[in-house]
């Protein structure tokens, strides 16, 4: 590859520069950054208290030692003391502790029969089913099927106020697969009686834990986010305990310094050595909400390069999506699929003048990633991350022609080429580049199209398009799934959405399949893409709320990125 020079000698020009200042553009009223230069003003440099180093260290061990104690008479607390390091977002430290705990559990009652005990606790039933599924363990469902009056056709009365057991059950059916009946009915039922619930008197902490699954699957909540929330719930609950709390609440406000300098320094790369609200201003100008993504995809603090590849990566690919959706005109998009797909810094003198820096900066990108896993003997990674996007480019291509020439396709001929749009299969690749287990094999297996990527990029590309068709209407977009669909089979657009949600389940269900073990790449690597699928549900169930940020997404950002936890104890 030809020498890329860094970012911060870019030109800068200004958007009046354009090759034929009469060509009509397609452009939307983005609102702008709601953020500006706030996070610029956060200290780069990051220190950790030493007071506070030293009582998470001690907290630590602690926690270990719960987690590791003899399982003997001691099974349901430790089923509760894992689930709570889990939601409270500490598990990272222990998790070889926590899969051997849960192992030992599945042998056991694997050999002993030892569910039958938790017949009457459907709490505890629930609970060890979901930890163990979504550990990737093999445990049927078929033992939730005493819960069922069969003569009835329906639920026991008698689990109805039992709420703690319900919402365990709730949580739990979140992780079903294809066929598995049992808990397709649970899942009604318990949101059901869960919703009803809220109208009866719960405890704070009980109250609170319902309402929020309600509005936030456990399964598809963002990690980091869902954390936080539990941090107060958690500390409402009578029975907490006090150090696993202090632990958690300390741990999460040392992580957000890390990711507050993290944010600092892309918002710098972004606002000056970029300047994109000069250079590009028909774009959505979303750096803040793009790192908040990549904190969904991961926070933990060994996963600092993986953030760093990916922070810019994505935010590129938000630039280059802005524009091949309506900016540009065919022939210059033309001109840049054959310069993307070429990888070649020469090629720059071809290109419109917008276009230039956009290029210059994707070549750069990928440039600095190349150098910093030369470093660890990777280099030739960069690679698949390359050719995935340039198909990723030529998938924008082919929606622009569709565009151009008013083509609506059918609804298989539009998703072979959507799930590519959507961006998730480059995504995917790139945020294994940085991680330090990441082989080539599992490169290899990453772009040979492996059904879980298949289905995050169906969920990703339904749901965008669902709650975001009318808007991308009014300014001139490629026809969506919605419009597809309704062309194809005359239908509303009611009935529509209603048909595509159900291929959105039907997705999230070949997900969990994909995680029972054995899996094909180890769990590190599919909790990525899970991860990748949960910030589709939480930013994108009502609005999308990355192109709209303000409301949702900014409360989200304030809660992540901005405020400290408070570790006083109440």
């Amino acid at each position: 590859m030809s020498k890329v020079s860094s970012s911060s000698s870019l030109p800068v020009f200004s958007q009046d520069a354009k090759p034929n200042s009469n060509i009509t553009r397609h452009t939307a009223t983005f609102h702008p950054s709601i953020w500006g230069d706030y996070f610029l003003s956060y200290d780069s440099s990051f220190q950790e208290d030493d007071s506070d180093i030293k009582q998470v260290s001690l907290l630590k061990d602690y926690v270990r030692k719960m987690i590791v104690s003899p399982i003997d008479d001691n099974f349901l607390s430790k089923l509760n003391f894992i689930n709570s390091v889990q939601r409270l977002g500490v598990s990272y430290h222990f998790e070889h502790e926590i899969d051997e705990a849960l192992h030992q559990m599945y042998e056991i009652s694997t050999k002993e029969n030892n569910i039958i005990n938790y017949d009457d606790d459907l709490h505890h039933l629930a609970l060890f089913f979901r930890l163990l599924r979504q550990q990737g363990y093999p445990i049927s469902s078929d033992i939730f099927y005493h819960l069922k009056d069969h003569k009835a056709g329906k639920f026991k009365e008698s689990i109805v106020n039992d709420v703690q057991g319900m919402l365990s059950l709730y949580e739990a059916s979140q992780l079903r697969f294809h066929g598995e009946d049992i808990l397709e009915e649970a899942y009604s039922f318990t949101l059901s009686e869960l919703t009803k619930s809220l109208t009866t008197k719960l405890s704070p902490f009980l109250s609170g834990l319902v309402d929020h699954s309600i509005g936030q699957a456990l399964r598809k909540g963002m990690p980091r986010l869902e954390a936080r929330y539990y941090i107060s719930f958690y500390q409402q609950d009578p029975s907490h305990n006090q150090c696993l709390l202090t632990f958690a609440k300390l741990d999460f406000n040392m992580l957000q310094k890390l990711h507050q300098k993290e944010v600092s320094d892309v918002t710098k790369w972004w606002v000056k050595d970029l300047n994109v609200s000069t250079n590009f201003p028909f774009v959505r100008d979303r750096i803040v909400e793009g790192y908040f993504w990549i904190v969904g995809v991961y926070y933990e603090p060994q996963y600092c390069l993986a953030r760093r590849i990916l922070r810019k990566v994505i935010a590129i690919s938000s630039i280059i999506d802005d524009m091949y959706d309506a900016y540009g005109t065919i022939d210059e998009l033309e001109i840049f699929t054959n310069a993307v797909d070429r990888w070649d810094i020469s090629l720059l003198i071809d290109l419109p003048e917008y276009m230039k820096l956009c290029y210059k900066a994707l070549l750069d990108i990928f440039e600095e990633t190349e150098q910093e896993l030369r470093k660890r003997g990777k280099e030739n990674f960069v690679n698949y991350a390359k050719k995935e996007m340039k198909r990723l480019v030529q998938a924008y291509l082919i929606e622009s022609r569709w565009f151009h020439s008013n083509h609506t396709p059918t609804v298989e001929e539009y998703m072979e080429i959507a799930t590519r749009s959507c961006g998730y299969a480059m995504l995917t690749t790139v945020s294994f580049l940085g991680m330090e287990e990441t082989t080539e094999e599992i490169l290899v297996w990453a772009t040979s199209h492996p059904k879980i990527i298949e289905a995050a990029s169906i969920i990703c590309r339904l749901m965008d398009d669902i709650v975001g068709s009318e808007f991308e209407h009014e300014r001139g977009h490629v026809v969506s799934s919605l419009d597809c669909y309704m062309k194809q089979y005359n239908s509303s657009r009611q009935d529509a959405i209603k048909e595509l949600l159900k291929l959105v389940e039907s997705a999230w269900k070949d997900i969990n399949e994909e995680c029972l073990n054995p899996t094909q790449v180890p769990m590190e690597f599919l909790m990525r893409v899970v991860n990748l699928t949960r910030m589709m549900d939480v930013l994108y169930k009502e609005q999308d709320n990355y192109t709209h940020p303000g409301g949702i997404m900014k409360d989200y950002i304030k809660v992540l990125l901005i405020n400290k936890v408070s570790t006083e104890i109440s």
